[in-house]
């Protein structure tokens, strides 16, 4: 019901006023009487009635009221209000928390998030440490029966409430809210472990930068190798009757110039708690700028971070299919895939193999760290993440059975070159990706560059 208020007035002050002063003009000074609105007809004034109340010039003139027609013609101006739909308001959240710019945009980031050190730096060592095939045996078991529900779960969790890692646990049950700080300390443990694995990798993106066109680790004539290092080239020795052209001798205890570089040049591990060794003030010096990186990269927040993620997670393929098709051609490689794929049952029943195996799937998934529901926390409320989790969680496997038979095909190549067995050619330990793709980059052409871009491929990943 709308009230035309200026064409009702209009009409019935011109329309009243006219007929009220026909033949006396000074009738217009009179008091009207007010409209009854119970009276029959609301729109008109009963003349007898007004007639029998003569003016009264010693009264203030009295203003005409009059009353609004009331009418169901329709308004020029109408105001609409719909109920709020689920859509609408799930949109408007979206847009005021901020989202992936596309539906690609989560994938790659869920696959940058799990794709990364977890798979090129610490699947290699613990499947080495474990027995090669007994491990992947196991790994494939976990990944079914709970790396993939839980990666679902924190995904949708995160979508469906539109919350972090942090405050997750506690919006379903507000009686477990500590667990979101829980994880957040874990986390932080966990970051302070990782940068120091950035700041490995820096010390040898660096010195490879600084010693171009040659690499540090490929001879055994530097001041920090020992007697027991071993590499076949020949050496010279200056003497009164000139130059004399020897061979080093290998033994048991020889190791390679890669191994030498990591203990020695990297690590300075000393021969005991009795010597303490000096500060690495290289490594201190990586390790800031691992600190002052990771802050560069994430400052500017998702939309800057979701651009980033493209690269960080296409680039390592690239690497690695490269050194991939390199080490499987190397003399030796076999026995190190052979290795790689065989298992050994005696390992089966060992609970640390099965330890080793299930929690390498929460570190490559990134399980429980609070990530999975952030990043899912950006999806649109309707996205079908079944579909991104799945994929996400193939592609990480994926991943790292490719870095693992780069790492194997290296191992067996080098057990080759010093004529061991491949269990017994370097101790399994976090150290052993940066001792077999040094040693791969130096069968190549351009070892340099190579050595550039696999450490900067680490530093991303």
């Amino acid at each position: 019901m709308v009230l035309d208020v200026q064409d009702q007035a209009q009409s019935l002050v011109t329309g009243k006023i006219k007929k009220y002063t026909e033949g006396d003009p000074t009738r217009l000074r009179s008091r009207p009487e007010v409209v009854d609105r119970n009276e029959p007809d609301r729109h008109e004034l009963d003349r007898h009635e007004l007639d029998r109340h003569e003016p009264d010039d010693s009264e203030e003139e009295a203003p005409i009221q009059f009353k609004a027609k009331e009418t169901l013609e329709p308004a020029d101006i109408k105001l609409r209000i719909d109920p709020p739909t689920a859509d609408t308001t799930v949109e408007d959240d979206d847009a005021e928390r901020g989202t992936f710019g596309n539906k690609l945009d989560f994938l790659f980031s869920c696959i940058s998030v799990s794709v990364g050190l977890g798979n090129v730096w610490r699947f290699p060592y613990l499947c080495y440490k474990n027995g090669g095939g007994t491990f992947l045996l196991i790994y494939f078991i976990a990944m079914f029966a709970c790396g993939i529900p839980v990666f679902f779960q924190e995904v949708a969790a995160g979508q469906y409430l539109g919350t972090g890692g942090l405050t997750m646990v506690g919006q379903l049950v507000p009686i477990l809210q500590g667990v979101g700080y829980a994880t957040m300390t874990i986390v932080f443990w966990l970051d302070i472990y990782y940068c120091i694995i950035i700041a490995w990798t820096l010390f040898y993106l660096i010195n490879t930068i600084i010693n171009i066109p040659e690499l540090p680790w490929r001879t055994c004539d530097n001041p920090w190798n020992t007697d027991n290092c071993y590499d076949g080239l020949p050496k010279t020795n200056s003497s009164a009757e000139g130059l004399e052209v020897f061979h080093s001798v290998r033994s048991n205890t020889s190791k390679s110039p890669v191994e030498e570089y990591w203990d020695q040049k990297v690590l300075g591990i000393t021969s005991g708690m009795d010597d303490l060794g000096g500060m690495q003030w290289g490594l201190v010096g990586t390790l800031c700028l691992g600190w002052i990186t990771v802050y560069l990269i994430i400052w500017k927040g998702l939309h800057s971070s979701g651009k980033i993620v493209w690269f960080t997670a296409l680039f390592p393929y690239f690497v690695m299919i490269t050194l991939l098709f390199r080490a499987v051609t190397l003399e030796g490689a076999g026995a190190g895939l052979m290795l790689y794929i065989t298992p050994d049952w005696s390992k089966l029943w060992s609970l640390a193999c099965w330890i080793d195996s299930a929690t390498q799937i929460f570190f490559a998934y990134s399980i429980g760290t609070g990530a999975l529901p952030a990043l899912g926390s950006y999806n649109k409320f309707s996205h079908n993440c079944v579909k991104d989790t799945v994929i996400t969680c193939l592609v990480n496997t994926a991943t790292c059975l490719l870095a693992g038979t780069v790492t194997f095909s290296i191992l067996g190549h080098m057990a080759f070159n010093q004529g061991v067995d491949v269990k017994e050619v370097v101790n399994s330990g976090p150290g052993l990706v940066f001792i077999t793709y040094p040693e791969v980059v130096l069968k190549l052409p351009g070892g340099s560059i190579w050595a550039i871009i696999f450490f900067f491929m680490l530093v991303v990943s």
